[in-house]
């Protein structure tokens, strides 16, 4: 081994070790990157960082990021989530399990309408735990189905995870947003099913609304707040959606009509006001900002990796995988799984995809179906102990009833579902492919 594949290697470490010791990831990727790639080629690293970082910046799609973040703050902070859930919640009527299913389907609706899992998850954990404890829900199905639901918006589009796989890949993102269509509302049929098995075989783990509660929104009223409240918000995901897949807008021009347009379902509800503008501007420039950050330092980690040869060590370590290609892709999952326990997936994003990509771009593996399996893949990261941040999202705001025991517990079927969502992807790719190809991208 050469010197500089030592370096290489030792850039990852460092990085790693001062995750684990609480070095913030910017901070973190950049010292690495800095250090290892100094002293492996010396100034020649500073002569060659302008350019990509100066690639980051220019990229014109990345300015879809804090205009989608924008529309998806606003939703959430407009409360809309909280009249989306009462409408769905009782639509199910007097079905077992109905509300578990409602809280899939605002996952959905939030999901694509926000894709902020921090916001949909501790919103849900608010307006719905303590109803569903109430109505005699077991704590775990509950705490599972809130965590699960509130991640749906890492795979259905528009998604950043999508948006920023999109620019790795090389890949345009309708065609992304196109291909985790089909996978992400399989995903939601998987969770939906659960719960009515649960709910069949487990009566008691998932009543239905009381006949009382239901009779104190009336059908008349009930459809009234379906058309006012789910109508609008689905509109506009549909519009911005179907501007960027079907082509007829680019990101960054569907993702400015769906920021107006979230102004525009805020007005039209009642909840805009110059307050809601300027905190949900706050979070976005917050937000956006963290994820840009990142990006631009990424470049300094990745110029350095490469360039003192980790590509060539990454290439030998697939190589060494047993089953071909097929046995390299099992072990890409296993591996970004297990990262996933422990890094957030922006990390696993700019950090670990792009060292692995080479080596499958070389094996003519379909980019857009990797993309959507590694997209599956780091939404199970929010789910997976011990640093799944759903899970402790949801404990910040569950009753004191509830204990972490309650919540992993609650999360390993849904663990287990999501990894079966990976293996229909895996197994049959036409989930991902027939979208984009349809619609001839």
């Amino acid at each position: 081994m050469s010197p500089n594949e030592i370096l290489a290697i030792l850039t990852v470490v460092s990085f790693f070790t001062m995750l684990m010791v609480g070095v913030p990831v910017a901070v973190g990727l950049a010292v690495s990157g800095f250090v290892f790639g100094y002293i492996g080629f010396g100034p020649l690293l500073f002569n060659l960082l302008p350019a990509r970082i100066f690639g980051v910046v220019s990229n014109y799609t990345l300015l879809a990021i804090p205009l989608f973040v924008f529309m998806g703050v606003m939703l959430e902070k407009s409360k809309l989530a909280e009249e989306l859930l009462d409408v769905v919640g009782h639509l199910s009527g007097s079905m077992r399990g109905g509300m578990g299913i409602a809280i899939v389907l605002v996952g959905v609706l939030m999901g694509a309408s926000t894709g902020i899992v921090g916001a949909t998850i501790v919103t849900l954990g608010l307006l719905t735990l303590p109803a569903l404890l109430r109505r005699g829900y077991d704590k775990g199905l509950a705490c599972g189905t809130i965590c699960a639901s509130g991640t749906l918006g890492q795979i259905i589009p528009p998604s950043l995870i999508l948006l920023l796989l999109a620019d790795i890949l090389g890949e345009s993102v309708g065609t992304m947003f196109a291909a985790a269509v089909f996978p992400g509302l399989i995903l939601a049929g998987l969770y939906v099913l659960y719960i009515l098995a649960t709910a069949y075989f487990r009566p008691s783990h998932a009543p239905a609304i009381s006949a009382e509660e239901r009779a104190a929104l009336p059908r008349r009223q009930l459809y009234a707040k379906l058309f006012k409240v789910v109508l609008p918000p689905l509109l506009l995901v549909v519009a911005v959606l179907g501007a960027i897949i079907g082509g007829v807008a680019a990101p960054t021009e569907a993702a400015s009509m769906g920021a107006l347009g979230a102004i525009l379902v805020c007005a039209v509800s009642g909840k805009l006001s110059y307050a809601l503008l300027r905190d949900a501007a706050r979070a976005s420039l917050s937000i956006s900002g963290m994820v840009f950050l990142i990006l631009i330092l990424s470049q300094v980690f990745g110029l350095a990796f490469r360039g003192l040869g980790g590509e060539k060590l990454v290439e030998h370590m697939f190589e060494w995988a047993p089953g071909g290609v097929t046995g390299s892709l099992i072990f890409l999952m296993l591996l970004l799984f297990v990262l996933g326990c422990f890094l957030e997936w922006i990390e696993i994003s700019y950090i670990a995809v792009p060292l692995f990509l080479p080596y499958f771009i070389a094996q003519d593996v379909n980019l857009v179906w990797l993309g959507t399996l590694i997209c599956v893949n780091l939404q199970t990261s929010f789910l997976t102990p011990p640093f799944g941040w759903a899970l402790f999202f949801l404990k910040g705001v569950a009753p004191p009833g509830v204990t972490t025991g309650d919540i992993y517990r609650g999360v390993v079927p849904f663990v287990l579902l999501q990894m079966i969502g990976i293996a229909i992807v895996f197994l049959v790719p036409g989930t991902a492919t027939w979208l984009p190809a349809a619609i001839g991208w």
